[in-house]
């Protein structure tokens, strides 16, 4: 605990212009692929589709650029080298080769056997436990299945074996799941703690879902509406109100803030800076999580969401020395020690004090108020959520956040998970 009372500045949304956050939103369109055109600007010649040179060249078994990025078919034993030259000329000339550079390699499946076991056999291994992909892989000759772990590999086996598959077509390869790319800038349901939201002109980040009295509901911080402290109504977007079906929900309780008792003279105080928003009909949201990012850094980490973490525990307040982290959307996943707690803290160029917040020595940037602070063990999904940040240095190398103590002291009781 520390009992001196430093200055502190807001790392609201306030730092941040609409329109500036309009250039998250992603453009309607995109480039062309420079790569896809020749030093003259002619679109570069593209291969016969499979079915064309299964029928055209014998012993066909797949074709592929190889390290040299030379073009390189699999022929099977009965293949036929001066017929895959003709199908492909025009291709091999468009990349800078003559057909007779064509380079050949023996097969021992053709291409049609291998997309015969790939389109029967694909749908019962994607159903077993762990699969994560299935590929007829022109580049080997075979069939390649990724999975997560061992178990997986065997029940593979089974389900291709059951399609007639032999053992050798068929290639097993350990390999991490696949995610859908989002960041926690973008549309994300059901809406969980960690994402963007947008309110006036502003941006903040989403603390944590919570009933409060039986109102399905988000806690964020005071200064992340359109008043701080007072309940005026703000009303809220995720991730911003320019994007369709966005509107979240609307501000239901923020106190005001006081004056006198633990209060220094002249200045306005809380013990949270914290606010609570009613979830609007019909939105979506996940009770307990918070969107789990990529890689975490002490100063900055990813903000591409990979999974969850789930809230299983609470802790009223931290203790020095603890490692804790935060998801927002300027900066990602940070972490950090506790260097302070129960610090008074004056909010730089406010009349502002709020009473016994915490520091954390990890990373932060404007846009991430309102951000969840929880304790992870370094593996799996569950955390025991401490609290909402709020403010940091001018360097973002340390972050202040409100402990659960002062925001159910303010807010009442929340069930968070």
């Amino acid at each position: 605990m520390s009992r001196f009372t430093p200055v502190f500045r807001l790392l609201a949304a306030g730092t941040i212009l609409y329109a500036v956050a309009c250039a998250d939103v992603p453009d309607p369109t995109a480039p062309e692929d420079a790569d896809a055109f020749d030093a003259s600007g002619a679109f570069r010649a593209t291969p016969p589709e499979p079915s064309v040179l299964v029928r055209t060249v014998p012993g066909f078994g797949g074709l592929f650029l190889d390290a040299d990025g030379v073009p390189t078919v699999y022929l099977t034993e009965s293949g036929d080298r001066g017929a895959a030259e003709r199908a492909l000329a025009a291709f091999m000339r468009a990349r800078g080769f003559a057909p007779s550079e064509l380079r050949v390699r023996r097969g021992a499946f053709t291409y049609e056997r291998l997309d015969g076991w790939f389109r029967q056999g694909s749908p019962e291994v994607l159903d077993v436990p762990g699969a994560v992909f299935v590929d007829l892989d022109e580049a080997n000759n075979r069939l390649l299945v990724g999975v997560e772990h061992a178990a997986a590999g065997n029940g593979v086996r089974a389900a291709l074996a059951r399609r007639g598959v032999p053992p050798d077509a068929i290639e097993i390869r350990e390999t991490e799941p696949i995610y859908a790319v989002a960041t926690l800038r973008d549309f994300v349901r059901p809406v969980e703690g960690g994402l963007q939201f947008h309110f006036s002109n502003f941006l903040c980040t989403m603390g944590f879902n919570a009933i409060r009295g039986g109102e399905d509901s988000f806690i964020t911080n005071s200064h992340c509406t359109d008043r701080q402290g007072g309940t005026e109504g703000t009303e809220y977007f995720q991730p911003l109100s320019t994007v369709a079906n966005s509107f979240i929900g609307t501000e239901v309780d923020d106190p005001t803030y006081f004056r006198r008792g633990d209060c220094p003279r002249g200045r306005r105080c809380r013990y949270s800076d914290s606010s609570r928003a009613e979830y609007a009909s019909g939105v979506s949201f996940d009770l307990g999580a918070i969107a789990r990012t990529a890689s975490r850094g002490n100063l900055s980490g990813s903000l591409n969401i990979v999974g969850t973490f789930t809230i299983t525990g609470e802790q009223a307040d931290p203790l020095v020395g603890e490692e804790l982290n935060k998801v927002g959307r300027t900066t990602g996943w940070t972490f950090g020690q506790v260097t302070n707690t129960c610090v008074d803290t004056n909010v730089s160029g406010t009349n502002i004090t709020q009473l016994c917040q915490s520091f954390v020595a990890g990373g932060v940037g404007s846009g991430d108020s309102g951000s969840p602070v929880f304790a992870w063990p370094g593996s799996g999904s569950d955390v025991t959520l401490y609290g909402i940040l709020w403010g940091g240095n001018s360097a973002g190398t340390l972050f202040v956040f409100s402990p659960l103590s002062g925001i159910e002291r303010e807010l009442g009781s929340l069930t968070t998970f």
